[in-house]
């Protein structure tokens, strides 16, 4: 089951992936989550974009780290992540891509931002998401095989459909979790040498400054 998170907006964690590159203010980090096309999955709304970024500094995630203001613009406030904020980010990642939730939407964010784990670590995930997709699909079987067979087939399409669905995934997850167990997924040298050294690939800094304000 999913934990009880301070800031449960998805969005919320669209803002901390973006601001582990840098410190950034709102309209920068809505421009990098549209050139990376980031928060299609995670409910991006200009209006809830500001809300978020207030709570996830209510709670520590993030702090203000300077205003500034250029011309007659309103002032703007500069964010960065915190160390809270940072382990918020691995964990709600990790947990998006080990727990199969209602909602096919908190997978996909979990898989966007799959770079802030390592590689080792999502093959852990990913056999302990299989292991759960695993139980459900044995669980609508059953239940299809059982007393809910004598039903007609119109009040069942339900569990059908939701069978379908996670025997698709657990076959692509299945997948995937090979591709980086035996070393076949391309990028994965990157990948383990960004979580080697700490240090954010040049292509990421290079995306997160095409997606800022030019002035």
């Amino acid at each position: 089951m999913a934990d009880r998170r301070k800031v449960s907006n998805l969005l919320g964690l669209a803002v901390l992936s973006t601001l582990v590159t840098r410190p950034m203010y709102p309209y920068e980090i809505a421009s990098v989550l549209r050139a990376r096309s980031k928060g299609e999955h995670m409910g991006f709304k200009w209006g809830s974009l500001y809300r978020v970024v207030q709570n996830l500094e209510k709670h520590g995630f993030v702090q203000a780290v300077q205003s500034e203001r250029q011309g007659g613009r309103p002032e703007r406030t500069v964010y960065r992540i915190t160390e809270p904020g940072r382990a918020e980010l691995v964990d709600w990642v990790r947990e998006l891509v080990r727990v199969p939730e209602p909602g096919e939407d908190r997978f996909k964010a979990g898989l966007s931002l799959l770079g802030v784990l390592a590689p080792d670590e999502v093959v852990d995930l990913l056999e302990r998401r299989i292991g759960a997709l695993d139980e459900q699909i044995a669980a609508a079987e059953a239940e299809l095989a059982g007393d809910a067979a004598q039903l007609p087939r119109l009040f069942l399409v339900e569990t059908e459909y939701e069978l379908a669905v996670r025997t698709a995934e657990v076959r692509w997850v299945r997948g995937f979790r090979k591709e980086i167990a035996d070393g076949s997924l391309p990028g994965l040298p990157q990948w383990r040498e960004f979580h080697r050294t700490g240090e954010v690939p040049a292509e990421l800094t290079e995306l997160a400054e095409r997606g800022t304000d030019p002035d």
